[in-house]
């Protein structure tokens, strides 16, 4: 029978290097003289070890049992010892996962914004609607198990709130999200991020939207259309900017060369500084525009127009739609007609998307916006296949 050392023996190892101990078991000593257990075996002929625990933790008959555990799983059962402990911590940290619930998540997700936030209007209105809608019928679940079932659930609950539901479907996406960043989930595929998971929303009294299957022939009849205001309209409907946006907008904020519209935090809605990728066509039209004014689109005395304009100009074409409606109809062909993510589209709108703004605002991505802008633009200027003309919208109806 062969003898191994006794604890005596070695103690008396000093050189680094590994010291058998017992059956697969070695003491390591490494270049910085800690010492350690490890347990050396082969599994389906590749060679492989795992460590045991700390020498001065873990005596050499403790080591020995653990060794002779682990002989017994790998000659009886036939598993690899490495692969057994990999798969049980996962199980571990599965049933932590689950302890994290989908209120407690959202709590620390709102917590974490309200420095980013102004004052505490926005932490109240995500408060409400999740306690309204979510907590009594998801806050209780583990946020690692919420999929799209529970999803929809929570949108079914707010049916008859058309808009209340697309913020809704928007903060469990930010959670989720957040979920996700944290270790709480451990899929990246978020549920609230599915295509049409909402229907299509009518046209009520405000923000009434062109359908974005009309917009191609609306572009035809504008780009016919002389005038300041219509190359206004031209440019938010190519920008899927906010009107606002387009009445402060400063010849300062535009580089022409790199095709780039840079609009400062201080006139965002979130405050937060968005580049816009410019189209050829909205380059096109930039260069085409007189500057005499600090503002591209100036009022009579050349200060900042009335917020009314753009509205003035879909008047007098007879489309009686809100000009914020565009960025509906743009978010809706991306997310039914194109393959772009959903945060892609997000961040292209100039929306926070919570946990996940700085990873989709890094300059490498500014390469896939332009993309999708450019895809837009490629749409909202092909012919129209059906007549060509724009059907002119009622008043608070559809088309």
């Amino acid at each position: 029978m062969r003898r191994y050392p006794s604890v005596k023996e070695l103690d008396r190892f000093k050189k680094p290097g590994r010291y058998l101990a017992g059956p697969n078991l070695f003491l390591q000593i490494s270049q910085w003289h800690t010492k350690s257990w490890i347990f050396r075996y082969r599994f389906n002929g590749r060679p492989r070890h795992m460590g045991l625990g700390a020498y001065d933790l873990l005596s050499l008959s403790e080591a020995r049992d653990k060794a002779h555990e682990l002989r017994r799983q790998l000659k009886i059962q036939k598993l690899d010892p490495l692969e057994a402990r990999r798969a049980e911590a996962q199980t571990t940290r599965r049933a932590v996962l689950r302890d994290i619930t989908f209120k407690q998540a959202a709590r620390r997700y709102i917590d974490e914004r309200a420095d980013i936030w102004r004052g505490n209007a926005s932490r109240d209105q995500w408060l409400q609607s999740l306690q309204k809608y979510a907590f009594a019928l998801i806050g209780d679940i583990s946020v690692a198990s919420i999929g799209k079932a529970e999803v929809v659930a929570v949108l079914d609950a707010a049916k008859g709130a058309p808009s209340t539901r697309e913020r809704l479907k928007h903060r469990l996406a930010n959670i989720l999200n957040f979920a996700h960043a944290h270790g709480w989930r451990e899929t990246s595929e978020n549920p609230a991020t599915s295509r049409h998971l909402l229907a299509p929303r009518k046209n009520g009294k405000h923000f009434e939207a062109m359908h974005h299957e009309q917009v191609p022939a609306f572009m035809a009849q504008l780009r016919n259309t002389e005038g300041q205001w219509a190359r206004a309209l031209e440019l938010h409907i190519l920008c899927a900017s906010r009107p606002i946006e387009i009445y402060r907008a400063r010849w300062q904020e535009f580089d022409l060369e790199r095709a780039v519209w840079t609009r400062p935090g201080a006139h965002m809605k979130n405050n937060v500084e968005h580049r816009i990728p410019l189209s050829p066509r909205a380059v096109e039209i930039l260069r085409a525009l007189p500057r005499y004014s600090d503002f591209v689109f100036p009022g009579r005395s050349g200060g900042q127009a009335s917020s009314a304009m753009l509205r003035r100009q879909l008047a007098r074409m007879k489309c009686a739609v809100d000009p914020h409606g565009f960025r509906a109809a743009f978010k809706t062909w991306a997310g039914e007609q194109t393959g772009y993510p959903y945060e892609l589209v997000e961040v292209a709108l100039a929306h926070s998307l919570g946990a996940l703004d700085e990873a989709y605002r890094r300059a490498d991505m500014m390469a896939r916006r332009r993309q999708l802008m450019e895809t837009w633009n490629e749409y909202v200027s092909r012919p129209d296949t059906a007549n060509g003309v724009v059907v002119p919208l009622r008043q608070g109806g559809n088309p």
